[in-house]
């Protein structure tokens, strides 16, 4: 028996709502707001990741680990990354680490407006 079930991933940002309605552009879902600092998404399929105020977020620096750790990151399943790559790119994502090595490294790794890092994964 477990010890606990999943709740949530919370990511702290400057702007809630704004990395709230980026991911929503991204997974779908819908947003809703709990206060000025605290905005939650329902994804389609139940999960839920929430977006939390901290005025004073360093984002990481990829792919250094040594200061500003990644603190944490989203695995996203794609079927067609270049496609995916675009639409993220659109919303505001920024590309960290694009070298997929011909198809062998089944990743590629962007920054989310507020600087966390993300994959677009695929099969």
């Amino acid at each position: 028996m477990p010890i606990a079930t999943y709740g949530l991933v919370a990511l702290d940002c400057p702007d809630p709502a704004s990395l709230a309605g980026f991911y929503q552009g991204v997974l779908g879902g819908e947003v809703s707001r709990y206060d000025e600092d605290w905005y939650d998404l329902r994804v389609p399929g139940g999960a839920r990741i929430s977006f939390q105020r901290a005025s004073d977020h360093v984002p990481p620096e990829w792919p250094r680990g040594d200061r500003n750790s990644q603190q944490a990151h989203l695995d996203l399943d794609v079927t067609d990354v270049e496609r995916a790559q675009e639409e993220v790119l659109a919303l505001g994502a920024r590309p960290l680490d694009l070298d997929d090595r011909g198809g062998e490294r089944r990743f590629r790794v962007y920054a989310d407006p507020a600087g966390h890092p993300f994959c677009l994964c695929w099969e």
